[in-house]
């Protein structure tokens, strides 16, 4: 497996060795204990989470606060999707920046998302099945997000938003300078 750190400090791209014969092929998602030396830091994952999206989902910008803060290891197991990751760390030297990168059922790419990330993606498919792992439980109570087409975080999601499919509540999400 090659693991990359992207421009937002902790957050990695997870790319497998694929192994191809005549019955198919075979590849290692996640292995523990190579991710842990990446990030320095033991993770253990206790919820597992699927979606399914027809095209043109958007989903996002969410984000668990406070204590339920989660990190994530995502994946898609159908289709494709420009999955997209906010640093929203005060702290962070890439604070407000943010990486665009495309999952697929073909590339194979996972991508970890550390806490004190706001984390989106747009279905360009027929149809996704998005899965990710969480380092903590959901809490309804703590879930947030940032508006997906918020002017100061500059997010081209490569397609028209007249071609989006947002649900309501993403739709009245708070703006980037909003939530500082």
């Amino acid at each position: 497996m090659i693991i990359t750190e992207t421009k937002l400090r902790g957050c990695f791209i997870l790319q497998p060795k694929i192994f191809k014969d005549s019955r198919g092929s075979f590849f290692e998602i996640f292995k523990k204990k190579e991710l842990e030396q990446h990030l320095g830091f033991k993770i253990d994952f206790v919820q597992e989470n699927k979606s399914i999206s027809k095209k043109g989902v958007l989903r996002g910008l969410h984000f668990q606060t406070g204590e339920a803060a989660q990190a994530k290891l995502i994946s898609v197991q159908k289709g494709e999707v420009l999955d997209v990751i906010v640093d929203i760390r005060p702290e962070s030297l890439t604070y407000g920046h943010h990486v665009k990168i495309n999952l697929s059922d073909q590339n194979f790419t996972s991508i970890f998302i550390p806490k004190g990330m706001a984390h989106g993606f747009l279905s360009i498919s027929n149809e996704v099945v998005f899965t990710y792992l969480c380092d903590n439980y959901y809490n309804q109570n703590m879930e947030s997000g940032i508006l997906y087409n918020d002017s100061d975080l500059a997010i081209d999601w490569g397609y028209t938003s007249s071609e989006f499919i947002v649900s309501e509540k993403d739709l009245i999400l708070p703006t980037f300078k909003e939530l500082t």
